[in-house]
């Protein structure tokens, strides 16, 4: 599939996947005899998993290390799965601290829906900065 049909399949921009291409994150893709890009179902797998890997926060350098223990083949397994491990606890943890912003902020919430169901606000008010 051509670059637009990638970009559209995947959701990312022709002009990010490019650059991926030119960081090394996507690698080997295929190439028609006019020069045009060729993305393969392969190429289609990787890239949601790398867009998965950035959605969870890994940082792009992360990313690349995990694509060169990758291209490495298999006796970088271990190293690769240490790294995911190393992410999933990282995001667990991450997980943890905003379910705590949430609970705070639905506290807060359900006492300004106490405060609007009697009319006001039962603490005292601080005040207003100027």
């Amino acid at each position: 599939m051509n670059i637009q049909a990638f970009s559209a399949r995947t959701g990312i921009s022709a002009h990010t996947l490019r650059y991926y291409e030119k960081i090394g994150l996507l690698r080997r893709v295929q190439r028609l005899p006019n020069g045009h890009r060729n993305f393969s179902e392969a190429d289609l797998r990787w890239i949601e998993f790398v867009q998965r890997l950035k959605d969870t926060g890994m940082p792009l350098e992360q990313i690349h290390h995990y694509a060169d223990l990758r291209e490495a083949g298999d006796n970088t397994l271990a190293e690769r799965q240490q790294l995911l491990e190393d992410h999933a606890n990282h995001l667990r943890e991450s997980i943890a601290q905003q379910q705590q912003h949430l609970d705070k902020l639905n506290d807060k919430i359900a006492l300004y829906r106490s405060a609007v169901k009697r009319g006001r606000l039962s603490c005292p008010r601080l005040p207003q900065p100027a």
